[in-house]
C-alpha cells in the first residue's frame, strides 16, 4: 500500500481523491477546491501492488474484478477524468514513463498483423453479440465518429450527418460509381452510398458477425444488386474501384502495414479516383496503445500520429489533397454510447456478466476521457492520384451536404398541422 500511496501523491495534484485503504483508514490526495472530486476504496493489498507496479493495466483489471470501486456519490467517470486531468498535466510516476518507453521498443511486434491474427483480432471485439451493440449504437449501427455539425445533435442525426460528410467528401457526382468499402461494418455506410448516390459498392470485413449482418441487411432493403459484403482482408482485394472509403479500419493496420494499406489503396483505385481514410490519431507523436486496451479490448490496435501515417501515403504515390481534424466528435460519440450502455446496463448483463458490463464500462468512460483530456482526435485524408481529381475549394462539401440534407427532407412527409 505505501507504493500505491507514493504513486498517488505524485499523480493527484488538482482536485482531490479520497482512498479508503484495506484497513479501514481514508486518505485524501490533492488540493480540495482545485478541480474534480472523488472517492474509491482498494479492496486488499494485492491490489494495491499491483496497481502501483503497472497502473496502465492493474487498474483496469482492478475495476472489472470489483477489487476497485467507487464510493459514496463518485461514479467511475468522476474517477478516471480526476485521474485523466493529472495525467495529462504530466503526473505520470517515474517508473510508468519508464514502462512505456520499454514498450515502445515492443510496439511493432505488438501491431503485426497478418491476415490469421488480423482476423482472430477482429473476431475477439467485434463477433461478440449482435444484440449486444444495438443496445449502444444508433439505429444503423454505426461504430465510429459521429460528427456533430452544432454539437447539439441527437447520436442518430450525428451519425446521418458522418455519412453525409464522408459521401460528400468522396465525390459522389454520379450514379454507378464502383465504391470499396474497407472495413464495412454492419453496412450502414454501404447502404447508405448505394440508396442515396447511386453507388456500387463492395464491402470487405473480417467480423463473421458483421459479414452476415450486412448481407441480410443489403437483402431486406432490396439493394443486394448494388451492394454485396464480402469476407475478405484488405491485402486480398485486386480489382479497380472509382472510390474507396474506409471508416475506422485504420485503427486495426498495425504501422507495420500501413506501406501495404496504402500501396493497396493505391493500386485499387481509379486513376481519377478519389479515396477517404477516417481514422482516430494522436496529437502528441508516436506512442504506445495502453497496455490494458490492448489485452481486453483492441488486440493488435494502435491509432497513429500523422507523422506516422503521411509518410507512407507519399511512398504509395498517392496524394493528399485534404485533411481535416474532428476534435471532440469522438468524445460526445462516446458520450452517448456510455450513456446508452448504462440505461441499457441490465440487458447486457444478462447476456454476458457483470465482470464484461464492468471492463465495457471502463473501456467507453476511459476513451471518452482520453479525447476530452489527452488530445485524441479523429482524421480524415482525402487522397488521389491527380490533383484535378476533386475540386479546388473545400466549398463542395457543405454543397453536397445541404443537398443530401434537401433529398432526405424531400422524400420524408410532413405534415402540415392541418
Amino acid at each position: 500500500m505505501l507504493l500505491l500511496d507514493r504513486v498517488l501523491r505524485t499523480v493527484v495534484a488538482a482536485g482531490t481523491l479520497d482512498v479508503t485503504w484495506p484497513d479501514g483508514r481514508t486518505v485524501r490526495y490533492g488540493t480540495p477546491g482545485t478541480g474534480p472530486a472523488a472517492a474509491i476504496r482498494v479492496r486488499d493489498a494485492a491490489t494495491a501492488r499491483r496497481v502501483a507496479l503497472n497502473p496502465s493495466l492493474a487498474f483496469g483489471e482492478a475495476w472489472m474484478d470489483g477489487a476497485i470501486d467507487t464510493v459514496g456519490d463518485s461514479t467511475l467517470y468522476d474517477v478516471l477524468d480526476l485521474l485523466m486531468r493529472n495525467l495529462a498535466k504530466g503526473r505520470m510516476p517515474w517508473h510508468a514513463r519508464a514502462a512505456e518507453r520499454v514498450a515502445r521498443w515492443f510496439r511493432r511486434l505488438q501491431q503485426r498483423n497478418p491476415a490469421r491474427r488480423a482476423r482472430r483480432n477482429v473476431a475477439h471485439h467485434y463477433d461478440l453479440s449482435g444484440r449486444l451493440y444495438s443496445l449502444f449504437l444508433d439505429r444503423d449501427r454505426q461504430y465510429s465518429c459521429a460528427y456533430f455539425p452544432t454539437g447539439n445533435e441527437t447520436l442518430e442525426q450525428a451519425q446521418v450527418a458522418k455519412k453525409r460528410h464522408i459521401a460528400a467528401k468522396l465525390c459522389l457526382d454520379r450514379p454507378g460509381l464502383r465504391v470499396l468499402d474497407i472495413g464495412s461494418g454492419w453496412g450502414g455506410l454501404a447502404l447508405t452510398l448505394a440508396a442515396e448516390y447511386g453507388a456500387d459498392v463492395t464491402g470487405i470485413t473480417l467480423s463473421e458477425e458483421q459479414f452476415r449482418e450486412s448481407n441480410a441487411r443489403a437483402e431486406a432493403a432490396g439493394l443486394s444488386h448494388r451492394v454485396r459484403f464480402l469476407l475478405r482482408d484488405y491485402r486480398s482485394v485486386t480489382d479497380r474501384f472509382d472510390r474507396i472509403v474506409s471508416v475506422g479500419m485504420f485503427e486495426h493496420v498495425g504501422i507495420v502495414h500501413y506501406d501495404t494499406f496504402f500501396r493497396t489503396v493505391s493500386r485499387c483505385l481509379a486513376p481519377d479516383g478519389v479515396a477517404l481514410i477516417h481514422a482516430i490519431g494522436r496529437p502528441d507523436g508516436p506512442g504506445v496503445t495502453n497496455a490494458w486496451l490492448r489485452k481486453y479490448i483492441f488486440p493488435g490496435g494502435y491509432t497513429p500520429a500523422l507523422s506516422e501515417v503521411l509518410p507512407p501515403i507519399e511512398r504509395s504515390g498517392l496524394l493528399v489533397t485534404d485533411i481535416e481534424i474532428l476534435r471532440l466528435h469522438y468524445a460526445e460519440t462516446l458520450r452517448h454510447w456510455r450513456e446508452r450502455f448504462a440505461r441499457n446496463r441490465d440487458a447486457v448483463a444478462a447476456l454476458y456478466d457483470e465482470r464484461f458490463c464492468r471492463m465495457w464500462e471502463f473501456y467507453l468512460t476511459a476513451c471518452e476521457l482520453t479525447f476530452r483530456h489527452q488530445g485524441h482526435m479523429v482524421w480524415q485524408a482525402q487522397l488521389a492520384h491527380r490533383a484535378t481529381a476533386v475540386p479546388l475549394t473545400r466549398d463542395y462539401i457543405s454543397r453536397a451536404e445541404a443537398e443530401a440534407a434537401a433529398r432526405t427532407a424531400a422524400q420524408s412527409p410532413v405534415s402540415t398541422g392541418t
